[in-house]
């Protein structure tokens, strides 16, 4: 399995727009930070994970291939704002986005033209397939690749990580049911987000995070969704303990 980090920052990116923070004016390309996004390939399948605002800049980085899944985590739109830019994709045939319930039905609300029928697609709107999903029931792709939605509180909003084989992405957690842990045993690369040091209502801090993987046991975990409230990178990531890594965009991790 291998997976690209398309975007590790939050939802203002980084660096924020007019802020002269030693973070956001670093000259290490690390410290520039799209908004959070993956790609996973895997069994020769490749699978996205949420589509935010950055997505059109992020895939001009990559090789343009059919995208076999698009997860969306939630329904906020630095995880779902560059749907529409999936139009380029449909030379490919539909693309089926994933979603639970109350997501899918806030994105409906919010751009239709994105998730009408065939037959009443307009020319060049993205061709989408919205599927909707439900935590614990395993989406499959093709016969070899089985995910499974697993569920997380962003603060007091119900929202989805996902399980692919043993690796896990999880973003804009504050936590987790104990009923969702053994779904996320054996896992032995994580994906998961730390936005700062300073104690946040809807946010794990980097602390936080930390304390959550050595719960679970990860070898190797992969911190994402970082705001500009840390130090800068070659900083913060020294600061981190064994097997923990501080991610930058258009990181690789074979797993």
């Amino acid at each position: 399995m291998r997976i690209i980090l398309l975007g590790t920052g939050t939802s203002c990116g980084v660096p924020q727009i007019g802020c002269t923070c030693p973070t956001c004016t670093s000259a290490d390309p690390r410290d520039k930070r799209l908004r959070c996004s993956a790609l996973v390939q895997v069994s020769g399948k490749r699978i996205l994970i949420d589509c935010g605002p950055d997505f059109r800049e992020q895939m001009l980085h990559t090789d343009f291939q059919s995208l076999d899944a698009v997860l969306i985590t939630h329904e906020h739109y630095d995880h779902v704002g560059g749907l529409d830019d999936l139009r380029p994709y449909s030379v490919f045939g539909d693309v089926n986005v994933y979603a639970e319930p109350y997501c899918a039905d806030h994105l409906e609300q919010r751009i239709p033209y994105c998730f009408t029928p065939p037959e009443k697609r307009y020319p060049g709107v993205p061709a989408i397939n919205l599927r909707r999903i439900q935590p614990h029931q395993p989406i499959h792709i093709g016969e070899d690749v089985e995910i499974i939605p697993i569920r997380v509180m962003h603060g007091h909003l119900p929202i989805l990580g996902f399980r692919i084989q043993n690796f896990a992405y999880i973003t804009d957690m504050k936590s987790i049911p104990n009923t969702e842990m053994p779904y996320l045993q054996g896992i032995d690369t994580l994906v998961l987000n730390a936005l700062r040091h300073a104690d946040h209502p809807t946010h794990q801090t980097i602390e936080e995070a930390i304390s959550f993987s050595q719960l679970l046991g990860s070898p190797e975990t992969y911190l994402i969704h970082m705001s500009h409230h840390i130090l800068p990178h070659a900083v913060e990531d020294a600061l981190l303990p064994p097997g923990f890594h501080l991610a930058y965009d258009f990181m690789e991790i074979e797993c």
